[in-house]
């Protein structure tokens, strides 16, 4: 089964949203600035956002661990 490049995006998209705010939170954490956090996170969630993209679109065309379906249900 093939992948349409929007379904890849919003994955992207949820994928990062989770992924950032863990960033900010360690950011914070360490730093202990919550405005240079906001920063590093604002940075990462696009720069990584776009490198998940181009993974999944990379993977989608690999056919390792892909197996063909049958458009046909059943077989007589």
């Amino acid at each position: 089964m093939k992948e349409k490049s929007y379904r890849s995006l919003v994955k992207s998209i949820s994928w990062r949203t989770i992924g950032t705010i863990d960033t900010i939170l360690i950011a914070w954490l360490v730093i202990g600035q919550l405005n240079f956090a906001i920063a590093i996170g604002g940075v990462e969630f696009f720069t990584k956002m776009l490198l998940y993209f181009l993974h999944e679109r990379a993977w989608n065309r690999i056919k390792f661990g892909k197996t063909e379906t049958s458009p046909i249900e059943y077989e007589i």
